[in-house]
């Protein structure tokens, strides 16, 4: 069984990993920081985007890849995918100190409600409900 939705969230986020990890490399050879964090808060912003989307990210694909392999994604999975992610890219921005500062709300929620619909989804396919 191919998880065609799960496949593609994965790679994307994959995709996206790696551009966190550019924007703190950019940002580091800027401030000549070329271990951790150096105590700039541009470099910890940054790496906090990138944890926080390394805490959330794997175990949210997960559900997503469960639901597609109980077969019951249906045609509402892969654009909830997009919406998650897109809010990852969201946070990542909104983690600047300057700029798109809502973008951290906007990421923080739409994770919290993809990670919740998953949940509810999850349980009624374990019961038996759908």
């Amino acid at each position: 069984m191919i998880l065609q939705t799960t496949l593609c969230l994965t790679a994307a986020a994959i995709v996206l990993n790696i551009w966190l990890m550019v924007r703190i490399g950019q940002v580091r050879n800027s401030l000549k920081v070329w271990v951790g964090d150096g105590g700039e808060d541009a470099i910890i912003r940054r790496m906090r985007a990138q944890a926080n989307f390394i805490e959330n990210v794997p175990i949210t694909l997960l559900l997503f890849g469960l639901v597609e392999m109980a077969g019951k994604g249906g045609i509402w999975l892969a654009p909830l995918g997009a919406v998650f992610l897109l809010g990852r890219v969201a946070h990542g921005f909104g983690m600047d100190a300057e700029g798109f500062k809502a973008g951290r709300s906007i990421g923080a929620m739409t994770s919290m409600l993809t990670q919740l619909i998953l949940v509810v989804v999850a349980l009624l396919i374990a019961l038996g409900r759908i």
